[in-house]
């Protein structure tokens, strides 16, 4: 009789897993159902996280992004800590920001820009310089208040894949001084 129950119980927890792979697409679907998720954009704000066709960064699927179509079918991740969204948050006017850093990688092969960049970017202690002023740790200055670690990709401009390393800071990390 006791193998019986614990067949049924088994049973149950497989009908149950199928009714919410069914229910959600998958398992990682249950984090939409219950207030995470992507949106339609391609945002998933709980984890800070960006995974879709730049199209949706500027919250706009309208063929461009921030007006301009050269890449919005390029494929863009970016990746961000909570130092960021406080920022944002309060317009980048109540430092420190020490944990603040922003990952970007473009990926416009396959029907996109034919370019692919990957950007690191941390807030330093404003201010840092004129756009492109070069810091000491070989990043180089952006918005007055970020350090752009790592600034590399690859471009077929010239007729020929590039590989183009426009800066690349050390140390290379989030957390480097």
């Amino acid at each position: 009789m006791s193998k019986q129950i614990i067949g049924l119980c088994g049973a149950l927890v497989v009908v149950a897993a199928i009714m919410a792979v069914s229910q959600f697409g998958s398992f990682g679907g249950l984090t939409a159902a219950v207030g995470g998720g992507f949106d339609q954009f391609g945002y998933n704000e709980k984890a800070r996280i960006f995974n879709a066709a730049a199209d949706g960064v500027d919250r706009i699927l309208d063929g461009k992004v921030w007006g301009d179509p050269t890449y919005a079918n390029d494929r863009l991740v970016m990746k961000w800590t909570a130092g960021w969204d406080r920022g944002n948050a309060d317009g980048w006017s109540n430092p420190p920001y020490n944990d603040a850093w922003l990952d970007n990688e473009w990926n416009g092969m396959n029907g996109g820009s034919a370019s692919v960049w990957h950007y690191k970017i941390k807030w330093v202690e404003p201010p840092c310089g004129a756009d492109g002023t070069a810091l000491p740790d070989g990043g180089y200055c952006i918005w007055g208040q970020f350090d752009v670690l790592m600034d590399q990709g690859v471009s077929f401009d010239s007729g020929g894949p590039v590989h183009i390393m426009a800066t690349r800071s050390t140390p290379n990390g989030y957390g480097g001084k």
